[in-house]
Formats: C-alpha cells, structure tokens, sequence
C-alpha cells in the first residue's frame, strides 16, 4: 500500500514526560554521532513537509547535543543562476557527506518534483524525468556506503494555519513566513497531488520515506527522533574501537597514574 497522508493527522495530546525522552534520545544520538566518527561511516537525513510544519525544530533537537564538526544542516532555498545553468542535482553533489560526517537536509533535491513542478519552474518533462534522476542519485549514495533518512513532516490545514498566525503575530518568529508560506498554502490540493506522486515513485526499498505526524510538536519531534536512531543504529556498528596501547602507555606516564579502560 501507498503513503496516505490523511493517517497522519491526529490530533491527540502529548502524554509522557517529553524533557525526559527528550534527553534520552540526545545522549543516544550523541553516541551514534561518535559511533559514525569512530568507523567512518557517513549519513543523509533528509527533511521535507508543509511549511510550518516543524521541520526546524525537530533539526535544532537532533543536532543538540552533537559536535559540530562532523554535521551540517544545509537550509535548501531556490537554487541560484550558476546552479540553474547545470542539472538539478550538481549542487547537491557539493553538499554530500564525507567519512565521519552527517548531512542534514532542510529541503531537498525533492523540490524538482515539488515546488518547481507545482509552481512551473519545470516543465513536465524536467520534472517526470526527475523521479528516475532521484532514486539513481539515491542509490548512488548507498552504493558508496552513506545511509540515507527519509524524513516527510504532515500537518493538517487547520494546525498550519494556526502556525503562521502565531509566526506573525510574535515578532521574534516573524522572519521565519513570507509571502511564499500564503501563495504555497493557496495551492494545498497542488501539493498534495505532487506529495503523492512524489511518495509513489521514489519510496523506495533502499531510500524509503517516513512520514511524521506533526500535528503535536512534542509527539512529533520524538517520534522523528527515535525512528533516525533507530535507521543509524543499524548502518554503523555502535561497537566502540579499543583504545590504543601506546596511547594508553603514554597518558598513564605523563599523567602518573593506572587507567582503567573499559
């Protein structure tokens, strides 16, 4: 069965105690992160979604306790006159992870098959053609040995709506809407025939989708963060490396005293 975006839109309270799990999941993240450092291993989270539906946050909190050195988030806008000149996907190519390295994916190389197809800046066979393009391009990266997470974020009319009331009312939040956020919600029926489409060809056995109740932020930022755990935990090995004896021989002299190492 295909991905039906109407079976995500509860909208049940959070129950549970969310700073708890919260801070359960970023120590679990943080030793993932040092796992992908340790072995050399490389990651893609993707994130796509309607606007206001809290792809930032759930980024800020799954990065929170990560060294920086090893992650980027690339916020992905439209492209610029040099990117226009070449195909779509060069500048994600710029953009993928090396060793030890995690990617992350503000939107994605899915707006050729979203905005650019719903508001016309593909033509038809640009866009069509793209399905195909993406799931090599994807398939590419797992053949070089980088795993990849497929994040989608749904909300329901009713809560986005409410969102960008409260993002302009509050003007410490006002610079997150524009213009863009109205003229995408006026083409609801749009996206949601290009979101399904999108689902139907490229939910693929090597880079499937997961899609994100994002009615409840608490709910949804949780649930977002223990599926991309889960996803990490079996492509990299959470088997730490034995430390190395002649490390060990040289901080027990300079630091005069007997390790214990686990």
């Amino acid at each position: 069965m295909g991905i039906n975006l109407t079976d995500y839109e509860s909208d049940q309270p959070f129950q549970g105690d969310y700073f708890t799990e919260l801070v359960a999941l970023q120590s679990r993240l943080s030793r993932i992160q040092a796992a992908h450092i340790m072995h050399n291993h490389r990651s893609i989270i993707l994130f796509e979604g309607w606007d206001a539906s809290g792809k930032g946050g759930i980024i800020q909190r799954l990065t929170g306790e990560w060294d920086p050195r090893y992650f980027r988030v690339w916020p992905i806008a439209a492209p610029t006159l040099g990117e226009k000149e070449r195909h779509f996907l060069w500048r994600f190519w710029q953009r993928m992870p090396g060793n030890r390295e995690i990617a992350i994916f503000d939107r994605s190389w899915y707006g050729r098959v979203l905005v650019e197809r719903v508001e016309g800046f593909a033509n038809d066979q640009q866009w069509r053609r793209a399905y195909d393009e993406i799931n090599e391009f994807e398939a590419q990266q797992l053949d070089c040995g980088t795993t990849i997470i497929k994040l989608f974020l749904h909300v329901t009319q009713k809560t986005q709506d409410k969102r960008l009331k409260d993002r302009i009312e509050n003007p410490w939040k006002r610079w997150k809407t524009g213009e863009e956020d109205y003229r995408n919600r006026a083409r609801r029926n749009d996206y949601l025939k290009a979101y399904s489409d999108m689902f139907d060809h490229t939910d693929t056995r090597w880079a499937p989708w997961h899609v994100v109740d994002g009615n409840n932020k608490k709910q949804a930022r949780l649930n977002a963060l223990r599926y991309i755990a889960d996803r990490l935990e079996t492509a990299v090995s959470m088997i730490p490396l034995p430390a190395d004896p002649k490390l060990i021989e040289l901080a027990e002299r300079e630091l005069d005293v007997k390790l214990e190492i686990e």
